[in-house]
């Protein structure tokens, strides 16, 4: 992410946080730049930058978009997790600068959510299989679940599963919004790689996408970090700033 803002001529990288890196200059880790890593975000100043992205884990997201919505300062994150009562107090926090959350900022998923929901009303039934490398804790990933609720939003009348029995408990993956499937993999030497499928008389239709690093996340990012100050309050998902909703 830092590369990423110091390669755009239009912005400029003036600050970086990481608990494991504090202290340090980012020329020390392989970035080209002088910014001194600091250990938490409350110990920015807030009038200093504009905006702030946060890629950590729930309970640092939480604390950081308070600080956020506290300080003015604009949020893009691509952390998942939130439940309701997270999404309530950042609608209600943010007033003063705006935040987007995003599962993927890929704008190739981006796009295979909005064509698997597209799909959805034309047929019967659907499996999403999700695959990521080994060491990403939550499951299903946050961007299956949201695919999943798009597709079930779409379309509200899909076949029950007709398994009765079950030789290894779970191998028919977890049952998300209208009773589609969801499968998680967890392997090394994935990235991160999604499939939809789905069926009907005669046919499927398979969605696919797959992410072979961490660099296709920033025109995702990117792309926000340009338009967010253009989008009052909260906004969940890229697609109203890829012209898809």
């Amino acid at each position: 992410m830092c590369r990423a803002v110091l390669e755009a001529d239009d912005l400029e990288l003036v600050a970086a946080v990481d608990p494991a890196n504090a202290g340090k200059e980012l020329y020390s880790i392989g970035i080209d730049s002088s910014v001194v890593i600091v250990g938490a975000a409350s110990e920015l100043a807030a009038d200093s930058l504009d905006a702030a992205v946060d890629f950590t884990h729930l309970e640092a997201a939480r604390e950081n978009l308070t600080w956020m919505a506290a300080s003015g300062v604009h949020g893009i994150v691509g952390t998942t997790g939130f439940n309701d009562e997270d999404l309530d107090g950042f609608r209600a926090g943010f007033t003063s600068s705006n935040c987007l959350i995003a599962p993927n900022f890929t704008i190739g998923a981006v796009l295979m959510m909005r064509f698997a929901e597209m799909a959805a009303p034309f047929f019967e039934s659907a499996e999403v299989l999700e695959f990521h490398h080994e060491n990403k804790l939550d499951s299903p990933s946050g961007t299956a679940m949201m695919t999943v609720q798009r597709m079930a939003e779409a379309n509200s009348d899909w076949l029950e599963d007709p398994t009765k029995t079950h030789v290894v408990e779970g191998a028919r993956g977890g049952e998300g919004p209208g009773g589609i499937r969801v499968h998680a993999v967890r392997m090394r030497g994935v990235a991160a790689n999604q499939e939809v499928i789905l069926g009907t008389a005669g046919q499927t239709l398979t969605i696919r996408h797959d992410t072979i690093d961490r660099t296709s996340y920033m025109p995702g990012v990117l792309l926000a970090l340009r338009g967010i100050a253009d989008r009052p309050g909260l906004t969940m998902g890229l697609d109203a700033l890829l012209g898809l909703s």
